[in-house]
């Protein structure tokens, strides 16, 4: 950990920081375009690459790439349409499976799902591109959508069913029980439906424009949409009026606090802030030393972007060791190439500021400890090792805090450390009205695994008002 002075003068100046309270733009009033700040991670592949990519394929009959994809996505159907230049029905084959396949396609940890299950890493060889071929093949769809898609089936059931939350895993509950003949309606409090697909994935991974695009698709079917706070304009009672179920995609809540003196200062912001921030304000900039605070995947969304946005360089300070860090070691790499520098066994104990701004934290060195009964090894404080790190700006990033407090104690939902308890094979919860999916279920996940529950929900959901 480095021991300098705290007296480095702030250089961030952008009056667009937010306080913790102050209102997120609309992603649509984004400039048009794609931000030339946020070159794509994987750019897409033209015609000639993706046929060459799709024909090292070997369609394998038991697909293990299919088994680890939480969606169960048939992979070898859709690159062997690829490759034989059936774009259309390669779309359609995803989106049997995934009405998200778009957002999928860029931001799944594919390293770590399909393509670390591809039978040619077995064998020493690259894997397939099966993200990159997916994206192929969804993006050719969405230039020219498929009507016998994206149509609005006829209503063939009285029955209504809500979905509280706009994110991924609501989507994909409400369009599956959309084509099924049932009148869906999405409530979100968010100007835009799409959840952390909109407003906090980071940007050179998901657009907004490209989340818009899928729930205007799903819209297209015949989807309602509609913003209102559950809880607040709207409560439970008058869900339970309106529809015959109901489906929880609540997502997770507000970053954690730190729960260290100088929070409050300013040139703070969590790291989805940060990240919804510059997502829905064109003229959103960042200068000087930055300190993300955090070890996960989205410390490393916010260290990146901020070095892309003209941070002069970025710091991730990081409790325990690189060993422990939850983060994906392809996101760690790649955070590495983007130039952030990080610093292990260092814990905050305060943020310092001068005239109500932040100028640097002030850290402890800490120790391994004894393992605990999951194994992972206690922290412990290093007395008398604490210092200073100058920096202009401080994005704190230790995960999210459980958003149930509206279920607790109410409809007999029962929740349990936080999120709710459901039957995972079809999303329901101890309430018959009631089924549950995605982050405010599992914790915090990828998108791809608040799709599966969403579409694992929607027919259950069906076969229970079916009879």
């Amino acid at each position: 950990m480095s021991n300098e002075d705290s007296t480095l003068g702030s250089k961030f100046t952008d009056p667009q920081i937010p306080t913790p309270n102050s209102p997120l733009p609309n992603p649509e009033s984004r400039v048009p375009g794609p931000d030339p700040r946020f070159a794509e991670l994987h750019p897409p592949l033209d015609a000639h690459a993706a046929a060459i990519e799709a024909n090292r394929c070997l369609y394998c009959y038991d697909a293990p790439c299919t088994a680890a994809c939480p969606t169960h996505i048939d992979v070898p159907r859709f690159i062997k349409k690829i490759a034989t230049g059936n774009l259309r029905g390669s779309a359609l084959t995803i989106l049997s499976s995934n009405v998200l396949g778009l957002s999928c396609s860029r931001v799944c940890p594919v390293d770590v799902l399909c393509e670390g299950a591809c039978v040619m890493v077995g064998d020493n060889h690259k894997p397939i591109e099966i993200g990159r071929l997916q994206r192929f093949a969804m993006d050719r769809f969405y230039e020219r959508p498929d009507p016998r898609w994206t149509a609005a089936p006829p209503i063939t059931h009285t029955e209504k069913v809500g979905c509280v939350g706009g994110g991924p895993a609501s989507l994909a509950c409400a369009a599956e029980l959309r084509r099924r003949g049932y009148h869906v309606t999405v409530i979100d409090n968010r100007p835009q439906p799409g959840g952390l697909n909109t407003y906090g994935v980071a940007e050179y991974k998901l657009r907004p424009q490209d989340s818009l695009r899928e729930v205007e698709m799903i819209r297209s079917l015949g989807v309602e949409f509609r913003q209102a706070l559950v809880g607040d304009a709207v409560g439970l009672d008058d869900l339970e009026k309106e529809f015959a179920l109901i489906f929880l995609g609540l997502g997770l809540g507000t970053m954690q606090r730190l729960g260290i003196p100088g929070e409050s200062l300013h040139g703070v912001i969590d790291a989805l802030r940060f990240i919804e921030r510059y997502k829905t304000a064109p003229d959103f900039r960042v200068a000087g030393r930055v300190v993300v605070i955090g070890g996960g995947n989205t410390a490393i969304d916010a260290a990146n972007a901020a070095r892309r946005l003209g941070a002069e360089d970025v710091h991730i300070f990081y409790r325990r060791s690189e060993r422990e860090m939850p983060a994906f070691r392809s996101e760690y790499d790649r955070s590495k190439v983007e130039g952030v520098t990080f610093h292990w066994l260092a814990q905050p104990l305060e943020i310092v500021g001068i005239e109500g701004r932040a100028t640097a934290v002030r850290f402890q060195q800490t120790r391994r400890g004894a393992p605990d009964q999951n194994g992972r090894c206690a922290v412990i404080p290093v007395p008398g090792s604490h210092s200073d790190f100058a920096c202009d700006m401080v994005i704190p990033a230790i995960g999210q805090e459980r958003l149930t407090s509206l279920l607790e104690n109410t409809r007999e939902i029962a929740v349990k450390n936080g999120l709710v308890v459901v039957d995972r094979a079809t999303g329901r919860t101890t309430n018959p009205r009631y089924f549950a999916g995605g982050d405010c279920v599992n914790g915090g996940r990828e998108v791809v695994d608040a799709v599966a529950d969403g579409k694992r929900a929607a027919i259950a959901m069906a076969a229970q008002i079916g009879g």
